[in-house]
């Protein structure tokens, strides 16, 4: 049986999203008694030690919701690239002081940052040594403080204290091991780099906030050295980071990457680049990814002129930056992921009112829309404009999929007539076909005669000079905004989606059930139950008629 997957998974006795990942055959051997802090968030981990007979990691993300879960899995996958990369390893590595100093901030930045910070932390012993523990609110920084003190004194085992916390350090940046010398190296760094964090938070205690002049004494993490001294683990001595784009993108496509994704990707890439003022990937560090981070969230989106939104940082730029590097980490191209950790937190945002329109938003626009009268020959934009807020209205579809419609994805079928919502057309978000039935009311009309009408090819735009319809369909979807917009003013609903929320909402009125609402809607089943049978189209058919008309002046 084969665990590779692209997306993460439920199990039938939970609703938490799970991840699975064959063990790689090459490294099993050496993989077993590995102990793993695999991290799932900025402050959470799954630990997990791989016993000999494990075939696969598996665990959960600890998350239902499936946006947060495709982040974890993208960053659980990424860390195990990194483990099975340092598993591979013909010999141990042998690192520089600078090196292993670098390697110490990472743990410096771990217990000194302010997530940390708000936290009431103690230290425990265990036999696997020192460890954080959140259990004893009481005990602010006391096993912390004792630790240090032992340090000092020399009075502790730094290999029995330490030595966990360096083995998964080592591992998160793909390396298995290191000699006996660096080994020393990296525990005395460690070492100083507890102290010095220590009296970073002792001071916050005392009010004193000043940025410590001691986070800056950590330069930045890199093989390159160690790359020399290793000829078995040489790397290429520079890298394109837009090449890595187009590598990347060789191999996802074939794995059912959408073109969407890969366009975003590169623009995050080529801005990467542009902010750089270089093109090598080789030699961007973590410091680097975060002053992109950082100006990318004081940037002005070019189309609205208002700041870029956190979210949009988070889930699109460091998103592909973790994933193309990862990628390029797993096929030894860069000798570490420098986005890795990287990340924002987002708080929830106030929910001030429903995602869906109202009746009355609905009606606004769909009667602007009903009083365009079309030409002979109408531009594709006016007969969008016309067309796609009815279509949404009464399929709950994306606007994207309606926009893409040609005129062969609209069939007679018997007494029905049939929507195709293919990725032929341009990108469906699921990457399936589905179908839909057309309410009657859009049938009264006239769409289906428009449909006739029209030239073969695409309904509502017209593709790229190269046959391409992303571009175009994109600024269409603008468009599309700007118009419902213009109607609709209030800015807590989506001009586009809100279609989207509101037809869920009528659905479940109507009574139609969840299953056939998600089919319609090309969402994923509930559970695996659901996929079981097919949702017919006499049984859409029946749902679509479910739905009351929205009567407006001039739509017939």
């Amino acid at each position: 049986m084969l665990y590779r997957l692209v997306r993460p998974v439920k199990r039938r006795d939970s609703s938490l999203i799970q991840f699975t990942q064959r063990i790689p055959a090459d490294v099993h051997s050496r993989a077993n008694g590995l102990k793993l802090a695999i991290p799932l968030s900025d402050d959470e981990f799954h630990h997990l030690t791989i016993s000999a007979k494990a075939q696969a990691i598996r665990l959960s993300l600890r998350t239902r919701d499936p946006s947060e879960a495709k982040i974890r899995q993208g960053r659980v996958a990424s860390y195990l690239e990194e483990v099975w990369r340092g598993l591979r390893a013909t010999k141990p590595l042998s690192l520089t002081h600078r090196q292993a100093t670098a390697l110490a901030g990472d743990l410096y930045r771990a217990w000194a940052s302010e997530t940390q910070r708000e936290r009431t932390l103690a230290i425990v012993h265990t036999p696997d040594g020192w460890k954080r523990d959140y259990s004893e609110p009481a005990i602010e920084l006391a096993g912390f403080k004792a630790l240090v003190s032992k340090i000092e004194s020399e009075a502790v085992n730094l290999e029995r204290a330490l030595g966990p916390l360096v083995s998964r350090l080592l591992l998160a940046r793909g390396i298995a091991s290191v000699d006996e010398l660096s080994r020393a190296l990296l525990l005395d760094a460690f070492a100083l780099a507890l102290k010095d964090a220590f009296a970073f938070r002792a001071r916050n205690l005392e009010g004193d906030y000043s940025p410590d002049p001691k986070a800056n004494r950590f330069p930045p993490w890199s093989l390159s050295e160690t790359q020399s001294a290793n000829p078995a683990n040489n790397l290429p001595a520079k890298v394109s980071l837009k090449a890595l784009v187009e590598d990347w993108w060789k191999e996802a496509k074939a794995t059912g990457r959408k073109p969407s994704t890969y366009d975003s990707y590169r623009n995050t890439m080529a801005s990467l680049v542009a902010f750089l003022e270089h093109d090598d990937a080789t030699q961007v560090s973590p410091d680097d990814v975060i002053r992109f981070k950082d100006h990318r969230l004081s940037c002005l989106h070019p189309r609205t002129g208002k700041p870029i939104s956190a979210k949009t940082v988070k889930d699109s730029d460091l998103a592909g930056l973790k994933t193309v590097f990862g990628w390029a980490v797993g096929n030894r191209k860069i000798s570490a992921n420098p986005a890795a950790g990287i990340t924002i937190k987002i708080g929830k945002a106030p929910k001030l009112r429903s995602k869906g329109f109202t009746d009355a938003e609905a009606k606004a626009i769909l009667e602007v829309a009903s009083a365009i009268t079309l030409p002979v020959r109408p531009t594709p934009t006016e007969a969008a404009k016309r067309w796609v807020p009815w279509l949404c209205c009464y399929t709950g579809a994306r606007v994207g999929e309606m926009a893409q419609l040609r005129q062969q994805d609209i069939r007679r079928e018997g007494e029905h007539w049939v929507v195709t919502i293919t990725p032929e057309a341009g990108t469906v978000k699921t990457n399936e076909a589905r179908q839909v039935v057309l309410h009657p009311h859009l049938v009264e009309q006239g769409f289906p005669d428009f449909v006739a009408a029209s030239s073969k090819g695409h309904l509502f735009l017209r593709p790229s000079k190269d046959g391409t319809v992303l571009g175009p369909l994109r600024g269409l979807k603008n468009r599309l905004a700007e118009f419902a917009r213009a109607i609709v003013t209030d800015p807590n609903v989506a001009p586009n989606h809100g279609w989207r929320h509101r037809f869920k909402t009528v659905g479940m009125e109507a009574g139609i059930p969840p299953r056939v609402l998600d089919a319609i809607q090309g969402q994923a089943p509930a559970s695996i139950a659901d996929t079981y049978g097919d949702v017919t189209i006499k049984t859409l058919a029946a749902a679509i008629e479910k739905i009351p008309v929205l009567e407006i002046p001039n739509s017939q």
